[in-house]
């Protein structure tokens, strides 16, 4: 038996989706897919610091918000960021309002320009595992963090940036298709 759930179009989809449409949506068209790009990196690695401590489901939700406040995480954009941004990020309900995960990200995107375009890509693909580890039947056997994201997070922390745990670095492998972890019996392993 696998971790999968039937969704309302009789699609079978790794368990975690629920009866939940944007999941839905999210699960078939952008987790486990690989992702490149600065910019759309730099998007992904401080939403899933974002999402520290709360569900992805609500960082979901709020992410037009997220794109629309921090222009669009064009990194040169956010690292311009003033005291008067802090406090208009603060003070806006559509976003999770945390004081260290706002300044996280504005000092993020300040290292992020000081680098060469296409090396947080690089950076971070480096990581990846090698192919031909065994897909799960499950997800108790997916880890939350392996060897590889242990050794992002100490690079990437080395380099002063900041929400970038190993449980942060796996989750952000798994949404940007350095590792896939859908189940068995998903449509997804099924089309790999």
């Amino acid at each position: 038996m696998t971790d999968t759930t039937l969704g309302p179009d009789g699609v079978a989809r790794c368990a975690w989706v629920g009866d939940d449409a944007e999941y839905r949506r999210y699960h078939d068209e952008e987790w486990g897919r690989p992702l490149h790009g600065d910019r759309a990196l730099f998007e992904k690695l401080s939403l899933e610091g974002f999402q520290a401590g709360l569900s992805w489901i609500t960082i979901l939700r709020k992410r037009p918000r997220f794109r629309e406040v921090f222009a669009g995480f064009e990194p040169e954009l956010v690292a311009a960021y003033g005291p008067d941004d802090f406090d208009r990020l603060m003070a806006d309900a559509g976003i999770v309002r945390n004081r260290l995960k706002i300044d996280a990200t504005i000092s993020n995107a300040r290292l992020l320009t000081q680098m060469k375009e296409g090396e947080l890509d690089a950076l971070l693909w480096s990581f990846a595992p090698a192919p031909g580890r065994p897909r799960p039947t499950s997800f108790a056997e997916v880890p939350a963090s392996t060897p590889e994201s242990i050794s992002a997070s100490k690079t990437l922390r080395k380099r002063g940036f900041r929400f970038v745990g190993p449980t942060t670095m796996y989750a952000l492998m798994q949404s940007s298709g350095m590792v896939d972890d859908h189940v068995t019996g998903c449509w997804r392993a099924d089309e790999a």
